[in-house]
């Protein structure tokens, strides 16, 4: 798990590019590297597998919802927008905040919008996040999570 860290550090100091008010950007940095964390185990290189792309996995539906976030240069409608923003982390991310803008809710019923209603909503989408999630991914980012906590405190 000490190397899980790192990694997920390193992850974040990328993410950390990303850093601006809550209102814009709801996910903290934390948060997006245990999503990422739970999704894929945060692999750089990670590129476009059967409907989904790089670190967070994201569908082309998904990068749509989130308002088709672009990198630099590149018109949201040109044909390799959505895999190059979602295979680069900070675009990528920015993909996730995007969604979490438009879909952020309280999932589990628990009065509150915060890192585990963006889990489940990552995962679940923004219209079923109420459902059931899958073990492993609960796990590992309960894992991170605890991971992160303990190494701030």
């Amino acid at each position: 798990m000490a190397s899980a860290v790192i990694k997920l550090s390193a992850i974040l100091l990328l993410v950390g590019l990303c850093a601006a008010d809550i209102g814009e950007r709801p996910v903290t940095e934390v948060c997006l590297g245990c999503i990422c964390q739970a999704v894929s185990g945060c692999k750089l290189g990670q590129q476009c597998e059967g409907d989904h792309c790089g670190l967070f996995h994201i569908t082309w539906a998904y990068w749509a919802d989130a308002g088709k976030p672009t990198l630099p240069g590149i018109s949201p409608d040109s044909p390799e927008a959505y895999s190059s923003c979602t295979n680069e982390p900070r675009c990528a991310a920015l993909t996730v905040q995007g969604y979490m803008r438009k879909f952020g809710q309280d999932c589990n019923g628990d009065g509150v919008v915060n890192c585990y209603d963006y889990m489940a909503i990552h995962k679940l989408g923004g219209y079923g996040c109420t459902g059931q999630l899958p073990y492993q991914y609960v796990t590992v980012f309960n894992q991170c999570v605890a991971a992160v906590a303990s190494q701030q405190g």
